[in-house]
């Protein structure tokens, strides 16, 4: 990967990390029936990489600078709301996933996956409930959130989450087992069950920041190659780390006989695929005209280059 950022990315991440988990704290109940929050809570406080809420705080801060600054405090809340409700979506995801209906995982951020902790039916509710609360966050009462914010905000994520998304990835991810896919067939499987979400997280940012069409366009192609992106390095990890380190079962994939970017074109393949993905990403960046894109330039790169 020959792209440089000297964006210093920590210290920024810190920062809205911290206002992330706040409100993951503040919005996932203290209470529920049946003891139903501790589940919640399980899934959700405590561990990820909050990636795709990332990705919502650096479109917004890419696209904010230009509008009103009266309108600065109801966007950045919808901004905040928005990162929130992504991340309850993807937790809820990886709930259902880790299932043994599905792909029978037992470890999962570094501790026990939720149906192990706390029994499958009980994990089956927690994910039902973690998908609710999300368009719940998104459309607060009393609020200066504009209803047709609110709107576009829930329309972009559940389509991102739906058929059209997340979840009919994973219905061809589950059907593509032992099957060779080519290349075009799998990446189309990734956009859909990977790509999908991220790309949604960094049009979401957009949306809550008011920038204009043509930005929104570039967005989506940033948004749609990092997200491949992610998936490719994603297959790269699951055969070269320990699980230990990526807190989640390593060699599943080739375990489960489920196609991957490894399987079809090898590492050092899989590994160019991915420098060209995000070099793509950043162009469509630079092809905007948003001016401070660093925050997003900085997370891409840490995407490619991550080793967990």
């Amino acid at each position: 990967m020959n792209v440089i950022s000297s964006f210093d990315l920590e210290p920024w991440s810190q920062q809205r990390l911290a206002e992330i988990e706040a409100c993951l704290e503040k919005w996932i109940p203290a209470h529920a029936p049946a003891n139903l929050n501790e589940p919640m809570r399980y899934a959700v406080l405590g561990g990820g990489k909050r990636l795709r809420s990332l990705l919502v705080m650096g479109a917004f801060e890419a696209g904010i600078h230009k509008q009103a600054c009266e309108e600065l405090e109801w966007r950045r809340e919808a901004a905040l709301r928005a990162a929130t409700a992504i991340e309850l979506i993807h937790a809820y995801s990886l709930v259902h996933d880790d299932m043994p209906c599905m792909d029978n995982d037992v470890l999962r951020r570094g501790k026990p996956t939720v149906h192990v902790q706390f029994g499958e039916a009980l994990a089956l509710l927690t994910g039902d409930t973690l998908q609710a609360l999300a368009f719940e966050v998104l459309t607060p009462e009393h609020s200066l959130i504009t209803p047709y914010l609110q709107a576009a905000l829930c329309g972009l994520i559940a389509r991102a989450a739906g058929h059209r998304g997340m979840a009919g990835g994973q219905a061809v991810d589950l059907t593509s087992v032992g099957h060779d896919l080519n290349e075009m067939q799998l990446s189309q499987m990734h956009k859909l069950k990977t790509g999908a979400l991220l790309e949604a997280s960094v049009l979401a940012g957009a949306l809550c920041a008011g920038v204009k069409d043509s930005d929104l366009d570039h967005l989506k192609v940033f948004g749609s190659a990092l997200g491949l992106a992610f998936q490719v390095i994603d297959d790269i990890l699951d055969v070269t780390a320990d699980s230990s380190v990526l807190g989640k079962t390593a060699g599943k994939d080739a375990h489960a006989d489920k196609p991957t970017y490894v399987s079809l074109m090898g590492i050092e393949g899989a590994k160019h695929k991915a420098d060209v993905l995000i070099m793509n990403a950043n162009q469509a960046l630079l092809s905007s005209d948003l001016s401070t894109t660093d925050a997003l330039v900085a997370i891409a790169l840490r995407v490619v280059n991550r080793t967990y």
